[in-house]
C-alpha cells in the first residue's frame, strides 16, 4: 500500500482520489487561513504553477488542530485561498493530522523524519512531505520551511518525473 491508496475527500465534498497523482510528485501541507504562517500560501501556488507541467501537485490539507487556526467551512476556506493567493492547487477535506482522530493519511506521513530527525507528530501549521511517483514519502519539512526555500525545490527536482523542457 502506498499513500496513492488512501481514501480521502476533497474539499469540496467528492472523493480526492489520491490514486489520481500515482507517477506523479505530490507535496502535502497541513493548511491554515488563520496562521502567521497563511502568507506561505503564495509560494505554494508558485511551485506548483512550476512544477505541474513537470508532474508535481501541492495538496493542501486544512486542518483546525492548531489553535483553532482553520474553523471555516469547505467553501470559506476555498474561496480564502482563491480570494487571497489564487490558490488553484486541488485542497481535501478538513482532517486531523494528529490525535486519535489522526487522518489515515497523515498516520502514514508522519512517520517520515525531517532533516532534523523529527518524525511523529505535526508540529504545526504548514508542515510539508514531499512523496515520490511511487507514492513514498521521500522528504519532510518543518512548517517555517518556505515553500520556495532551495531545499524544498531541491528536492522537488530530484523525484520529479519529467525532465524540464
Amino acid at each position: 500500500m502506498t499513500l496513492f491508496d488512501v481514501q480521502i475527500g476533497a474539499l469540496t465534498g467528492e472523493s480526492a482520489a489520491l490514486e489520481q497523482f500515482r507517477g506523479t510528485a505530490v507535496l502535502v501541507v497541513n493548511l491554515a487561513s488563520k496562521c502567521g504562517l497563511t502568507p506561505q500560501y503564495a509560494g505554494l501556488q508558485a511551485l506548483h504553477e512550476t512544477y505541474a507541467d513537470r508532474g508535481l501537485t501541492v495538496l493542501g490539507v486544512p486542518s483546525n488542530q492548531f489553535a483553532g487556526q482553520e474553523p471555516g467551512t469547505p467553501d470559506e476556506i476555498a474561496e480564502f485561498a482563491r480570494s487571497t493567493f489564487g490558490a488553484t492547487f486541488p485542497m481535501t477535506e478538513k482532517v486531523d493530522v494528529n490525535g486519535p482522530d489522526r487522518h489515515p493519511l497523515y498516520a502514514a506521513l508522519v512517520e517520515a523524519a525531517d532533516s532534523d530527525g523529527h518524525s511523529g507528530d505535526v508540529r504545526w501549521n504548514f508542515e510539508k512531505f514531499l512523496v515520490g511517483p511511487d507514492g513514498t514519502v521521500v522528504a519532510r519539512f518543518a512548517p517555517q520551511v518556505e515553500p520556495e526555500s532551495p531545499e524544498i525545490t531541491a528536492a522537488i527536482e530530484r523525484v520529479l518525473p519529467r525532465p524540464a523542457p
